[in-house]
């Protein structure tokens, strides 16, 4: 599928997904959100993709929103400024985005290459694993824009590292070097910029040579949807319906024999065609305003 604004690239069960608007410092407006959402559904009915490294062309991992854009990819931010009324609906684009990572049923990796502020770096809160290069800025800078954050972060940043740091970062709206982002567990490893990419597709390829994408996909929702429930006894109810599941498929048979014969996995079953009849077991949820 060809795509304006990202690069969509799979090898080996990888698919490295890149923003690309370097000009711009890949940074977003509504049509770049509606490409990357798109790019999003395609590559969770791809069955080439088992893992997906999201990263930025250039220096930057991406700048946040774009407050430059005239015509018809829209400079949203001062439209809403100069015409809207009090009350007016409206739904946040980069909600939508985070809303659709958030479902995904493949894991994503986020390489920050660079500056992630804003929706740069609100996009990868639903993702799995962010790691970042030594050089990377990052900052929560909406209260500097006399607005509040997007992205469904106040769900989101809370639970990846806590509401105290939260605040801070979310008040100050201050930029913040990489180093802080890992000492305070927003990332999880730090690397040279040369590094940055081969290590995430290290981690991609421990993934795609050696699991059941039926399995990763069950317990990627199972963590994401758990997050909110109100007792772990939701956490065993669908657990053991997946269990009692996964044990009759073809991959649980060839886990196991696999494991017995020392010999290494190949994982018959398909993403696109092999989802239980239960999946989602989650009701979608509307859209309005309260």
């Amino acid at each position: 599928m060809d795509f304006k604004w990202v690069k969509y690239e799979v090898a080996e069960g990888i698919l490295t997904l890149t923003m690309n608007r370097p000009e711009k410092m890949n940074a977003q407006n509504a049509d770049t959100c509606l490409e990357l959402r798109d790019a999003f559904d395609y590559a969770d009915n791809d069955d080439r993709v088992r893992v997906v490294i999201v990263t930025g062309s250039g220096k930057a991992f991406c700048a946040g929103a774009d407050l430059t854009a005239q015509g018809t990819s829209g400079n949203y931010f001062m439209e809403r400024i100069q015409g809207r009324e009090d009350n007016q609906p409206h739904r946040d684009e980069g909600g939508v985005l985070i809303l659709r990572i958030y479902d995904m049923k493949k894991p994503i990796i986020a390489a920050i290459n660079g500056s992630a502020v804003g929706i740069g770096i609100t996009m990868t809160l639903p993702m799995d694993i962010r790691i970042a290069s030594k050089t990377a800025k990052m900052g929560f800078v909406f209260a500097r824009r006399g607005i509040v954050f997007d992205g469904c972060a106040s769900w989101f940043l809370p639970r990846a590292v806590g509401m105290s740091t939260a605040a801070e970062w979310v008040y100050s709206g201050k930029i913040f070097q990489a180093q802080e982002a890992y000492d305070r567990r927003l990332v999880s490893e730090l690397l040279e910029p040369e590094e940055l990419l081969p290590r995430a597709r290290q981690i991609a390829t421990e993934i795609v040579h050696n699991t059941s994408s039926i399995s990763v996909a069950l317990c990627r929702q199972l963590m994401w949807k758990m997050l909110g429930a109100d007792h772990p006894m939701e956490a065993n109810i669908i657990e053991s319906k997946s269990l009692n599941w996964m044990f009759g498929m073809p991959d649980a048979k060839e886990g196991i024999e696999s494991f017995l014969t020392k010999r290494p996995a190949n994982f018959p079953m398909s993403i696109a065609r092999d989802m239980p009849a239960f999946y989602p077991w989650w009701k979608p949820r509307e859209f309005k305003y309260y």
